[in-house]
């Protein structure tokens, strides 16, 4: 993929489709390294899962019969020196502290660094996508910090749905005026 946002983007509908009701969303990112994590509370992967998920002719999915989000993910950090980290704890063994974690570090200064992206519009999407999930994004930038939590947006808009589009342009807007002022 030719941005990370988009890897992200691919990860986070997996969490979507594991049926996962809370997202998180995190960069942490200094001078030299990114880190991505995207951690869920959808059903989880077995052991038998865990183990094949990073294999690009293995997908659960029915619509084809390769993978290649997480593989990708994977090569992109790996070509910077980084690496990818995934933990899950299925449904079935844990019915109350299930979900997924995956870790992805990179090294921003090596030649080979897949540029972030267009961050904002993949959060608009995920979001407009998926308004009934709670997204927390959170991007750390040394001592700086952008952050949006769909809970706490609940909690003052009331009623009035995160895939209205005044409400997601009012996102857009708000993610864009935090990032300009990085």
């Amino acid at each position: 993929m030719k941005e990370l946002s988009l890897n992200i983007l691919d990860i986070a509908q997996n969490s979507i489709k594991a049926g996962a009701s809370n997202i998180h969303i995190l960069l942490n990112e200094n001078e030299e390294t990114l880190i991505i994590t995207v951690r869920d509370d959808g059903c989880g992967m077995t052991a038998e899962i865990l183990e094949r998920v990073e294999n690009p002719f293995y997908t659960t999915r029915t619509t084809r019969d390769v993978g290649m989000g997480i593989p990708l993910l994977k090569l992109a950090a790996e070509q910077t020196g980084g690496e990818v980290t995934i933990t899950s704890v299925s449904e079935t063994d844990d019915p109350v502290n299930h979900g997924t974690t995956i870790s992805a570090s990179f090294f921003k200064n090596h030649l080979d660094f897949t540029p972030l992206g267009d961050i904002v519009t993949t959060v608009c999407t995920l979001i407009h996508g998926a308004p009934d999930i709670d997204w927390r994004y959170e991007h750390i930038y040394g001592d700086n910090t952008v952050l949006l939590d769909t809970k706490q947006m609940r909690e003052i808009l009331g009623d009035v749905p995160l895939d209205d589009i005044e409400i997601l342009n009012w996102i857009r807007q708000s993610l864009s005026e935090e990032y300009a002022a990085l």
